[in-house]
């Protein structure tokens, strides 16, 4: 049979990262593919370069994102089933990579950018990946970079959980006021943007009553084909 492509996107802070990880165990030959990762390596390196980002966001709206990535030697790989992305050969920490501070600036600027010829790449490494495995990726705009999902699930929360969630992510090292701020402007760059976009494939998993990844995992996984996918049911 063959392999599938589960797109996962949804609001901040809703846990998709989590539960896709998760969903590792669950559906078998299987890689995580973080589309935000890429794009966020982008932009931590350009604002590392000490580009201001006022500067950036004005520039970059005649930029293509994928010509930055070349020339700033930014690659994608796939280790132990997950994405790590490397600048010029050096492995960038995740913590870097999800700070609150790159995060917001990943909404901004990807909200302004020409994305198209990055959006062609996306697409080239997940068909690459799908010769191999069953993929299941995460970013914003997935049904545009890959209309052939067999799966678009969109998760959504409550504003209260997703600040939960990400104080839990940041481990305490956040102000819960700045928070919710960074988490509703970023939702409303993303909205203005069209990243929230439901399509008729699209399924939405409303994730705010779930105590657990592993419930949030359970509750997207039985929409998937268990006959073809099944592997690790907990």
């Amino acid at each position: 049979m063959d392999n599938i492509v589960i797109g996962v996107e949804g609001l901040v802070g809703s846990g998709k990262t989590s539960s896709c990880k998760e969903l590792l165990n669950y559906v078998p030959n299987s890689i995580f593919l973080q589309g935000g990762n890429l794009y966020r390596g982008i932009v931590f390196a350009l604002i590392s370069s000490g580009i201001d980002l006022e500067h950036l966001k004005e520039s970059i709206k005649y930029t293509d994102i994928k010509l930055i990535m070349e020339k700033l030697k930014i690659t994608l790989s796939v280790e132990d089933r997950d994405t790590v992305i490397y600048i010029d050969g050096k492995k960038v920490d995740e913590v870097d990579l999800q700070s609150a501070k790159n995060s917001l600036a990943v909404s901004e600027i990807c909200n302004v950018a020409d994305n198209q010829s990055f959006y062609l790449f996306a697409r080239n490494i997940i068909q690459h990946f799908k010769e191999k495995y069953n993929v299941i990726v995460s970013g914003r705009d997935l049904m545009k970079i890959y209309p052939d999902l067999d799966y678009h699930f969109f998760f959504t929360a409550s504003l209260e959980e997703r600040i939960r969630k990400k104080s839990l992510q940041y481990e305490g090292n956040i102000d819960l006021l700045e928070l919710r701020e960074n988490i509703i402007t970023r939702d409303n760059l993303h909205r203005s943007a069209g990243f929230y976009k439901k399509y008729d494939k699209t399924i939405v998993v409303d994730v705010t009553d779930c105590k657990t990844v592993l419930e949030s995992t359970q509750k997207v996984f039985r929409y998937i084909n268990i006959k073809s996918t099944c592997v690790n049911k907990k």
